[in-house]
C-alpha cells in the first residue's frame, strides 16, 4: 500500500516511529521552561510563585520523556515510556493551571471572600517523588512569588533598557501577564492549560496510530 493510500492514522503510526515528534515535542516543552525563566523571570523581572514552579517541573517531564524515543524512536518500550511520563506531565500541568487559574481569578476578583479558604500558594514547595528541585536548582524551582501576581518586581536602582522598560509597563498596565496584555485576553495559566491540553491531545493521537498500527500487524 502506497504512503498517499494509507489512512491519518496509519500514518501517525509511521511518524510515531521516526524522532521528528518527539523532536518537535522535547525542544517545545523545553523552550517553555527556558523562556518562563531566562526571559519572563530573569529580563522581566517577574517572580515564579509555586505553581509556575511546577508547571515548569511538568513540561521537564514531557521533556525528559522524549529523550527515549529520540535515542532509540523504534523501541516499543522507550515510547511507552516517553507515553508514561508526557501523560503524566500534561495532567499534572493541568492540575497545576487550573489551580493557578483559580487563584488568579480570585485575587482579582472585586468579591473580598473569593480568597476564603484558597490554598495552593507557597514559598516550600513540594515536588513529585520528594524530588528536591528548588535544591538542585534554585532559580529555577524555588518559588519566590506570589501566585496570581504576575507583576514585575524589578530591583530598585536597575537600569532597564527602553525595550524592558516598555513590555514591563506593558504587562503592570494590564495588571499581569497576559497574551494579549490590552484586552487582558489569555493569562498565563488559562495559556498553559491549552498548552497542556493540546499535549495530551497530540500524545493520544499518537498512542492511537500505534495502536492501530499494532492492531493491524496480528
Amino acid at each position: 500500500m502506497s504512503q498517499n493510500q494509507l489512512s491519518l492514522l496509519d500514518r501517525i503510526g509511521n511518524w510515531e516511529q521516526q524522532r521528528w515528534p518527539w523532536l518537535v515535542i522535547a525542544f517545545l516543552s523545553a523552550a517553555l521552561v527556558v523562556i518562563a525563566h531566562n526571559v519572563f523571570q530573569v529580563w522581566l523581572y517577574m517572580k515564579p510563585c509555586e505553581q509556575c514552579v511546577y508547571i515548569r517541573f511538568a513540561f521537564l517531564c514531557m521533556t525528559f520523556g522524549c529523550l527515549f524515543p529520540i535515542v532509540c524512536p523504534k523501541s516499543l518500550v522507550c515510547r511507552i515510556i516517553s507515553y508514561v511520563c508526557g501523560v503524566y506531565g500534561c495532567i499534572y500541568g493541568i492540575m497545576c493551571s487550573v489551580k493557578l487559574q483559580s487563584i488568579h481569578a480570585a485575587i482579582h476578583s472585586d468579591d473580598l471572600d473569593a480568597m476564603f479558604g484558597m490554598q495552593g500558594c507557597s514559598l516550600q514547595p513540594h515536588y513529585p517523588f520528594g524530588l528536591p528541585l528548588e535544591k538542585w536548582a534554585p532559580d529555577w524551582f524555588l518559588p519566590t512569588g506570589d501566585c496570581g501576581y504576575d507583576n514585575s518586581d524589578v530591583p530598585l536602582g536597575t537600569v532597564l533598557s527602553p525595550l524592558q522598560e516598555s513590555i514591563i509597563n506593558m504587562y503592570n498596565d494590564a495588571g499581569g501577564w497576559y497574551l494579549i496584555p490590552s484586552m487582558k485576553f489569555m493569562s498565563m495559566a488559562q495559556c498553559c492549560l491549552l498548552g497542556f491540553s493540546v499535549a495530551l491531545l497530540i500524545y493520544i493521537v499518537l498512542f492511537s496510530g500505534m495502536l492501530k498500527k499494532r492492531l493491524a500487524a496480528k
